[in-house]
């Protein structure tokens, strides 16, 4: 019989055979560097005869099981699944021992299967990373033993993978006949959906630019469901930056649920370990958690409810109540249902960081998936902070005081080098051609000791030790693919015994990072109002060769939006307190010919708080208010209640922040903006080693530094007076350069410039 469902071993094993506790208290574990190593090292042992990554699979009724084991030496017949570790192998928790045991024997049944075996002897390798030393656990099986094995654990598995194949089967069914969930397409929203589906069509990449208004999330989210039943997919990814993206998505998924009920289509919510806690001063295992104690043996009962859920969407608040009706933590069912959703809502770096769950779980699993990101121009600046990474000298100074006596040598060791460092510094900042190797293995080495001190002490409890071996971990994990894309570089701030330095490894282009993302994807659609000259994004980010790009038509027209230049004005920071004056005169003949709700734009805090202190002394019958530094949800909740339809005044903020894109304020909320800055990024020793290394890669150093990240951030902010059809609004951009022609042509084709 032909296989209609397949899953892979681990994931069959991961289903059946996990029980106990939820156990994750701190425990270093080998990086994933050295357990391939380890892997490789294993294997360079063996006799020439031996075979390495044996590809096995086998039918049970509707099931296809396959996966690769580890190794096979035919000479002695014996199956090896090897498995890297760090310390005391006794510590070790019993489930994951027994999850081990039952991979290797679902193995030990394929491989006898496939070769007409009648016995094989199974051997359970786990190799220390740190003393390099092999424990073999052996067991002799005979196939009909292991066969039985496998019968009952794909048994279990199987009324699972039914229900899974029906509900494909009922999905794929409704998702053909599906409508669209309005009367009719809005201007530009069919354009956007037909580029969308003819990208799954052809599994590529888009780039699409498409306006605030055109209803841009179910115009994205409609069409890739459709594919999904056509093209095959597995899942639909959509990821947003911001938590208000991530509602939308949401949103639309409940729209389109609504118009087709019938529709048995699953989509979840994935957030932030921290936000969905229930317990945060409590360790996440068993003998500290309720809801860590016997997770894994009240997690089928949990899933069950939660897929059988009479409601569309399982946000944040439906995966806690049925997490809670069932005593399991609710952050850890929620990445156990994103293997069964069909569409997952989360953030970016569930597909694109450096340890994404949800591209492990595509390779894991070989889904074919769409991913969709929304607000794409945010992606340069979050990848560059995926992977990025940074230690301070001070953390490292105070460690040194605290540190267990078994420590301090190694830590004394990575503080004589970056003394070293600091010592032949040149300024305060200064960028190194390549990593510094006596400071690098000093800190491989302290790494090492910390891991292997915490292995042998696993109730050691140390906050900073715990960060610094984190922030070390990351900072060698990313210094072993270190290139052209990052730099090295330190900062030192203070001076004598107050002095302090930080050292970066500052990722500049993602590229590389993101390529096998993208490549392990169906397709990938990257959408937002501002994503031009498309080459910068492709670039920067990775995207394949054949990226297809759209630029959807706006349902605006150049009446709606009256874009006025102030070319008399300059906003260099040698001019802006000449320019104060000359802006207030600005905003106030506007605001008195045409009174209403305003946002004005500035550079800085420091230039946006003259300004308005300025133009409160001048106008003071015109209400003002004010972004703050470091506002907190709360605060920037007041400052949008502010606009509403029957107020008026101007709300000062600054360029980039909480206000220049994401919040919607159409109608009278808000009929006009002021943009007092050009948006370039702050020139400073950082972005001129990127200019540099920009001008390098690409050949357009200062446009991929300066000029195009700053008109993203102006035309999302002008974006925020024109949010549908109806709206009329006025845009004043404030500097000279705006009259320059390729300034102007980064700027909405659709928008009419006064002079």
């Amino acid at each position: 019989m032909t296989a209609a469902y397949t899953v892979a071993v681990r994931a069959l094993c991961e289903f059946t055979a996990k029980a106990g506790d939820l156990d994750l208290r701190f425990t270093p574990t080998p990086t994933a560097q050295e357990g391939i190593a380890g892997h490789a090292l294993v294997a360079s042992r063996r006799n020439d005869s031996y075979e390495k990554e044996v590809s096995l699979s086998g039918e049970f009724g509707p099931l296809r099981v396959r996966g690769r084991a580890d190794g096979y030496d035919p000479q002695q017949n014996q199956l090896e699944e090897i498995k890297t570790f760090r310390g005391d192998l006794a510590r070790m928790p019993d489930n994951h021992r027994q999850l081990h045991w039952a991979q290797l024997k679902i193995y030990g049944h394929l491989l006898c299967q496939s070769r007409g075996l009648d016995t094989v002897r199974l051997a359970l390798v786990y190799f220390d990373v740190g003393s390099q030393k092999e424990t073999l656990i052996t067991e002799q099986a005979d196939a009909d033993s292991l066969r039985a094995f496998y019968e009952l654990h794909c048994g279990r598995f199987l009324a699972w993978a039914e229900q899974e194949m029906a509900h494909r089967a009922q999905r794929d069914a409704g998702l053909q006949a599906m409508r669209f969930p309005h009367a009719g397409f809005r201007p530009g929203q069919r354009q956007l959906a037909e580029a969308m589906y003819k990208a799954s069509t052809r599994a590529c990449s888009l780039l699409a630019q498409a306006p605030t208004g055109i209803g841009k999330t179910v115009g994205s989210l409609f069409p890739l469901l459709k594919a999904s039943a056509e093209h095959k997919l597995d899942k639909v990814f959509f990821l947003a930056a911001k938590t208000s993206g991530r509602r939308m998505a949401l949103d639309a998924v409940e729209t389109i649920r609504a118009s087709a009920p019938l529709l048995p289509l699953r989509a979840l919510e994935l957030v932030a370990r921290n936000t969905a806690c229930e317990h945060p001063d409590k360790a996440c295992h068993g003998e500290s958690c309720p809801l860590a104690r016997g997770f894994y043996d009240r997690l089928p009962a949990a899933r069950s409810a939660a897929l059988s859920s009479p409601s569309p969407v399982l946000d944040k608040a439906a995966v806690r109540e049925i997490a809670l009706a069932h005593q399991v933590c609710p952050y850890y069912l929620g990445t156990e249902l994103a293997r069964w959703a069909d569409v997952v809502v989360g953030d970016y770096n569930y597909y694109f960081d450096i340890s994404a769950m949800l591209y492990s779980l595509t390779l894991q699993n070989d889904w074919k998936v769409s991913v969709l990101a929304d607000e794409a121009h945010n992606m340069v600046s979050r990848a560059r902070k995926m992977y990025s990474a940074e230690l301070e000298h001070a953390g490292l100074r105070m460690l040194r005081k605290t540190a267990p006596e078994a420590l301090k040598k190694p830590l004394d060791r990575v503080h004589r080098q970056w003394n070293t460092l600091e010592k032949e510094q040149d300024g305060e900042y200064q960028v190194h051609t390549s990593l510094p190797e006596k400071f690098m293995a000093a800190l491989q080495t302290a790494a090492t000791a910390i891991g292997e001190y915490y292995a042998e002490h696993p109730a050691y409890v140390d906050e900073d030790l715990q960060r610094f071996y984190f922030d070390a971990s990351g900072f060698m994990r990313l210094a072993e693919s270190y290139g052209q894309h990052s730099l090295f570089d330190i900062t030192v701030s203070g001076a004598g015994t107050r002095s302090n330095s930080v050292l970066c490894l500052r990722n500049i282009v993602p590229a590389p990072f993101l390529k096998p993302r993208f490549e392990a994807a169906h397709s990938t659609a990257l959408f937002s109002a501002t994503l031009s000259p498309w080459n910068y994004y492709c670039d920067t980010l990775g995207m394949p060769d054949n990226t297809a790009w759209v630029d959807v038509e706006s349902p605006f027209i150049a009446e709606q939006l009256s874009v006025r230049l102030a070319g008399h004005i300059s906003t260099r920071y040698q001019h802006r307190d000449r320019s104060l004056a000359p802006i207030a005169e600005l905003m106030g003949e506007q605001y008195q010919r045409q009174p209403g709700n305003y946002l004005a734009f500035f550079s800085s805090f420091d230039y946006m708080e003259k300004a308005a202190a300025l133009f409160a002394e001048r106008h003071p019958g015109v209400p003002v208010w004010l972004q703050t530094r470091r506002m907190d949800e709360a605060g920037r909740e007041q400052f949008l209640a502010r606009f509403n339809a029957a107020s008026s005044g101007i709300g000062f903020a600054v360029l980039g922040g909480s206000f220049g894109e994401g919040i919607d304020l159409p109608g009278a909320r808000l009929i006009g903006a002021f943009i007092a800055t050009l948006g370039l990024p702050q020139l400073n020793p950082v972005n001129e080693q990127i200019r540099q290394r920009m001008d390098a890669i690409f050949g357009s150093g200062y446009d991929y530094t300066y000029t195009y990240p700053g008109m993203q951030k102006i035309v999302q902010a002008a974006g925020r007076v024109i949010r549908t059809e109806s709206d009329r609004g006025t845009v004043y951009l404030i500097d000279d350069r705006y009259a320059r022609p390729e300034i102007q042509a980064l700027l909405p084709s659709w928008w009419r410039i006064e002079q």
